[in-house]
């Protein structure tokens, strides 16, 4: 039985996907990176007209009562790791889950203003899941043009700061997108950082960038993705930051900008 049970993936412009619990949906080569441009993708109704993109809300607001589904191990290539985790939370108490549910729906509006198609990888903050494994399948089987996973990290309260991790390479998997990812990866960089003030991570990365081989989600994808930590959920001035709307609202404009860098 799949680990999210109320329907895992909330679709604009775009059928409901079904997948086998904790298996990426298989896809051939020709959906690895964006169609080239053509008359037809040209934008149109708004900068993005054409587009479609995958924003997958870190975590999920039921995966703390169900331990056996999200602790359930899946592969994803380079090892195995929990179906999905709880996530962290400010000191105050404030979620990660709540955290990356509301940016995306900030976020999520303003790409459809711009022509895009877009599409979530979880319709609430109520459910279970859905695993890293079967987030990866619905921006492969939406043939996304970008797909970015949205976290805050838990590191030590010392370190503040946000950070882009990017794809590193699995050779025969996900040989495609390490380039486009790279390229997506810094947009998103530089948007956020213009747009937020927030600075690059003092605790990990360089300038604001990590290549990484040990998450599912990067792992398991044929199209373009990155996740970005937005800020250290630990830390008091990034967590104040964090835990404020209008701050996520800055966020969200500048995860946007970014997007649009890249897709234009």
């Amino acid at each position: 039985m799949c680990a999210y049970r109320t329907g895992f993936v909330a679709v604009v412009t775009l059928a409901a996907l079904t997948t086998a619990c904790g298996t990426a949906v298989p896809v051939s080569q020709e959906a690895a990176l964006p169609a080239a441009p053509s008359a037809s993708r040209t934008p149109a109704g708004g900068a993005l007209a054409g587009k479609t993109v995958v924003i997958d809300p870190g975590h999920n607001g039921g995966n703390a009562a169900h331990p056996a589904e999200i602790n359930r191990q899946v592969d994803i290539i380079t090892g195995r790791k929990p179906c999905n985790t709880t996530g962290t939370r400010t000191d105050a108490g404030y979620p990660e889950h709540a955290f990356t549910w509301d940016v995306a729906n900030r976020l999520k509006p303003i790409l459809e203003k711009l022509g895009a198609k877009v599409v979530l990888t979880r319709p609430d903050d109520k459910g279970v899941g859905p695993c890293v494994t079967e987030r990866a399948a619905i921006g492969n089987e939406a043939r996304a043009d970008a797909v970015l996973s949205i976290h805050g990290d838990g590191a030590a309260p010392s370190g503040h700061g946000f950070h882009v991790i990017m794809p590193g390479l699995v050779s025969g998997h996900n040989d495609q997108i390490i380039k486009p990812s790279r390229r997506l990866g810094v947009d998103i960089r530089d948007a956020y950082r213009d747009g937020t003030g927030l600075p690059y991570a003092t605790y990990t990365g360089v300038d604001g960038l990590q290549t990484r081989t040990d998450l599912g989600g990067l792992n398991l994808s044929v199209r373009p993705a990155v996740f970005i930590e937005c800020g250290n959920m630990r830390n008091r001035g990034d967590a104040a930051k964090m835990s404020d709307p209008a701050f996520r609202e800055r966020m969200a404009v500048a995860l946007a900008a970014g997007l649009r860098k890249y897709l234009t």
